[in-house]
């Protein structure tokens, strides 16, 4: 049976993961510490609904570099005009999981049309567009790559049923985030999100591979009942 995230959340080696990975000094350096913050990060009011190249640069920090000519368009082409029209109906305050936050992450959404706009352009794929999309609205979207996918099992409509599982069972996994964030002092404005999406990637990312992976379905996108609860 697959392990519960809140197992994961919960797990003694989760917030030395979580602080090894955002360390700036040590002997390994994670580039993907820099995503969330550089240039103050890709929510700030001043460019919350446009692609800037600080963005661009942000997303080769977790290893997707956009390609020459969808960078071209997204900075000053029809393109990055669309984005902005999309991303200026979808808040920067709305976090996964609470109130409100489903409607903006279905199917229908403006946010998974900027998503589908972006996938859609030539070798740019989900991964990419997921980690941009990431960066404008980190506290809604959540980084999902290979090596995420492949612990979930390569699920469906991930952003709807991570919501449910964020506001279900009285949003305890929520609060658990939250103090594995303190406990690895970091700051307050690093999303929920991202702290899970960190605690997943450094337990699987060195063991993964994309055929017959050990980890593949591992961890559940629902809540699994646990013999401790």
């Amino acid at each position: 049976m697959a392990v519960d995230l809140l197992d994961v959340v919960r797990a003694d080696r989760a917030p030395g993961d979580l602080a090894a990975y955002f360390a700036e000094t040590g002997e390994r350096r994670y580039t993907g510490r820099r995503f969330d913050a550089f240039a103050d990060g890709g929510d700030q009011p001043a460019v919350r609904d446009v692609i800037t190249p600080e963005d661009l640069l942000a997303v080769q920090a977790l290893s997707a570099v956009i390609p020459a000519e969808t960078m071209f368009a997204l900075l000053d082409g029809e393109l990055g005009r669309q984005m902005t029209e999309l991303l200026a109906r979808v808040p920067t305050d709305l976090e996964l999981g609470t109130r409100d936050a489903r409607k903006q992450v279905g199917n229908q959404s403006a946010v998974s049309e900027a998503w589908s706009l972006l996938r859609d352009r030539p070798d740019v794929g989900f991964v990419r567009a997921g980690k941009l999309i990431a960066r404008k609205r980190p506290h809604l979207i959540p980084v999902y790559d290979r090596v995420i996918r492949c612990l979930y099992g390569r699920p469906q409509q991930v952003w709807l049923r991570l919501h449910d599982r964020l506001a279900g069972d009285g949003a305890r996994l929520r609060g658990e985030l939250a103090a594995l964030r303190t406990r690895a002092e970091l700051p307050p404005r690093l999303s929920l999100l991202r702290v899970l999406d960190v605690v997943l990637w450094m337990s699987h990312h060195e063991e993964h591979r994309e055929q017959d992976c050990p980890g593949f379905g591992t961890i559940s996108l629902d809540w699994v009942h646990s013999a401790e609860e």
